[in-house]
């Protein structure tokens, strides 16, 4: 801690962060032992975070994330739209197809931010606020992607490439997509959809190149 910091707003946000790592809640004792303060320190910060709903005790006194945080988790969308419209009005404009920033949403990938190029004579067009399954088109396919583990063999330096996909979310159009990596907790992707039978081959690394720009932008 240092002389611009507060002791008790950063054990507030640990208590957060220990509590969103668990499905199944911590006492106020596992909560006193993770932080290394005593009891009574811990009671006044969970009453504090319930009084905002941030924090809900259910009839066995184990704490858990409350409903609070979707307050706070919808204001996040404007902010990673705009860290990541430079990228996507350039990779629209070089590849001359919709770009998009896309998110998890529960089970579904949901497209947050959409460029469409300026100079083609027709493009895709694509809405932000379009959903879809995860299992389904290249954006959802490239964010389940970064959810496997390497294998034993792989070697570790190794990083998920670019999904393709052709058709599986309108006939016609195909897709590329590249996982957002190394931002916590944020799990998406940024790919182009376009009218064509095949991807051209330097689309796959123009979207790895955006995505690793807008993930930088998020850090």
């Amino acid at each position: 801690m240092t002389a611009e910091t507060s002791q008790t707003l950063d054990r507030g946000l640990r208590v957060l962060k220990l509590l969103a790592d668990t499905d199944h809640g911590l006492t106020v004792t596992e909560l006193s032992h993770k932080l290394g303060v005593n009891r009574t320190v811990v009671y006044r910060l969970l009453a504090t975070l319930e009084q905002h709903a941030l924090v809900r005790r259910d009839l066995g006194g184990r704490a858990r994330v409350g409903l609070g945080v979707l307050g706070l988790g919808r204001q996040v969308h404007p902010l990673v739209r705009e860290a990541a419209m430079p990228a996507l009005r350039s990779l629209a404009e070089d590849i001359g197809a919709t770009a998009h920033l896309t998110l998890v949403d529960g089970a579904e990938a949901l497209a947050v931010a959409v460029v469409e190029p300026t100079w083609t004579d027709y493009h895709v067009a694509y809405r932000a606020g379009f959903r879809h399954p995860l299992e389904r088109g290249a954006a959802g396919k490239a964010i389940l992607s970064a959810r496997q583990p390497p294998q034993p063999s792989d070697d570790p330096t190794d990083t998920p490439g670019y999904t393709l996909t052709h058709g599986e979310l309108e006939a016609g159009a195909c897709g590329a997509a590249a996982p957002l990596l190394g931002v916590t907790g944020v799990e998406g992707s940024v790919g182009v959809v376009m009218l064509s039978d095949v991807v051209p081959e330097r689309v796959g690394e123009r979207v790895m190149h955006a995505a690793r720009e807008v993930a930088e932008a998020l850090r």
